[in-house]
């Protein structure tokens, strides 16, 4: 088979593609880009056994069909040093060779037989589905998955719990010392159903998601989910288990309440949480009548750091601890000028939350604090 195609638009689709690939996969072809051809359109296919990427590409003065798998590596390696122009793929129908044509050179490598690659998993029957537009949803896991967990012995905690109702959309992502609870109440399902995306096909959603203009249609079971958008379809195998109760660990009576400017308390948290102790990363905040005072310690270093910002506090005056890098990291996801900070007494989970809300959506985030020495 032979085709024309675009070197940019090929290297573009590859990056993505590879995102999925693994070295030393148990099966050797998996560490290869399917290329399905069929009349004008190229079909390529990664996958590493759990997650699978799909996408299409139209192609140029293509004769003959056929598959045949290439190394990801080798073929982006490749593609990355050219500028724009059309390059011409020659395969030896009989012992897959590639010659690839540009306007000064050629070059060549033998691929693998496209018939041995594993074919896409297929969802089957029993299905929910839901649909929602690309940059909702890609909003929706930049809110979340930084919470997701990296638990070995809790694996239901690594990836983005979806939950589906008749009213909206909940996607939950904790790690134990944090959770966030996104609502979207655009989306809607006539039953209810739940799914868990795991972290490695959720990051690649992320990065597909990112120039996507498209409706995603997710499609899913009690083992697969499947996202269908524009030319690109991605499927995984889900997380089996049950997800902790979200709602229950979020507390309701919060009555000291914070309204302070995003931007201002995170550029203070970072300055004052470089002065924290390396193995504890404890930063206090003290609350009283308009002010919060950051502060940090490192006693083993002799440094330590203090800084007051202007707020709008109602509350009783109180200190709290945190952990510097999950408060940054937080404060750094929330999009809104203004946030409120909602908490009861210092042994007890604090909110954050965006003081308004986008459109159809709703964002809350816990975070437990820490103990402090007083």
């Amino acid at each position: 088979m032979k085709f024309k195609v675009s070197s940019t638009k090929l290297f573009s689709q590859l990056q993505i593609l590879g995102k999925v690939i693994v070295s030393k996969n148990s099966l050797q072809i998996l560490e290869c880009v399917l290329f399905d051809l069929d009349g004008q359109t190229l079909t390529l296919t990664a996958s590493d056994s759990e997650t699978t990427i799909r996408t299409q590409l139209e192609v140029q003065e293509a004769e003959g069909n056929g598959k045949v798998a290439f190394g990801a590596r080798m073929l982006t390696d490749t593609l990355k040093e050219f500028p724009e122009q059309l390059l011409t793929f020659d395969v030896n129908d009989q012992n897959f060779g590639l010659n690839i044509y540009s306007d000064n050179g050629n070059y060549n490598f033998v691929g693998s037989n496209g018939a041995e690659y594993p074919e896409m998993p297929q969802i089957g029957e029993s299905t929910h589905s839901f649909t929602m537009p690309a940059h909702t949803l890609l909003g929706a896991l930049n809110k979340t998955l930084f919470c997701a967990a990296e638990d070995e012995l809790r694996p239901v905690m690594n990836g983005v719990y979806f939950d589906l109702k008749e009213d909206n959309l909940t996607m939950v992502a904790t790690d134990a010392h944090r959770l966030v609870r996104y609502v979207n109440s655009a989306v809607k399902s006539p039953e209810p159903a739940n799914f868990i995306l795991p972290k490695k096909p959720a990051n690649l959603l992320r990065q597909v998601l990112a120039k996507e203009d498209n409706d995603v249609t997710v499609t899913f079971t009690e083992k697969n989910t499947r996202f269908d958008f524009g030319q690109s379809v991605v499927i995984c195998r889900q997380i089996e288990g049950r997800f902790p109760n979200y709602n229950a660990v979020i507390p309701q009576n919060n009555y000291n309440k914070i309204t302070v400017d995003r931007q201002t308390i995170l550029n203070a948290a970072r300055r004052v949480a470089v002065f924290a102790n390396q193995g504890t990363g404890l930063i206090k905040l003290a609350l009283s009548e308009n002010k919060i005072t950051i502060s940090a310690q490192d006693l083993d270093f002799s440094t330590s750091a203090e800084e007051s910002i202007v707020c709008n506090y109602q509350g009783d005056n109180m200190a709290i601890g945190f952990k510097a890098p999950f408060l940054i990291e937080i404060l750094g996801t929330l999009t809104s000028n203004d946030i409120n900070i909602e908490l009861s007494d210092p042994s007890k989970a604090g909110l954050i939350l965006p003081f308004e809300n986008e459109e159809n959506e709703q964002l809350v985030i816990l975070i437990m604090p820490m103990l402090l020495n007083e």
